[in-house]
């Protein structure tokens, strides 16, 4: 099944947590059918320290949304 949404397109979140919410896409993942859309979704990451001198730090990430999930608004090509 071929994706209609491509990187740089805007989107509205049509289901889910982020019901409502517009974006644009920053990357897609085709063998999943999973878009990564920016400022959308935002899951936050706690990194551990790999050496002794080193520092933990949170991380905050964009996690993907299922295609079917967003509504294609406009197509930038």
């Amino acid at each position: 099944m071929k994706m209609q949404i491509q990187k740089g397109d805007n989107v509205k979140i049509i289901s889910g947590k982020h019901k409502g919410e517009y974006g644009k896409v920053f990357s897609v993942i085709k063998n999943k059918h999973q878009v990564i859309i920016e400022n959308i979704n935002i899951k936050t990451k706690h990194i551990k320290p790999k050496q002794t001198e080193d520092r933990g730090h949170i991380k905050k990430i964009e996690r993907p949304i299922h295609y079917s999930n967003v509504k294609l608004i406009n197509k930038t090509r």
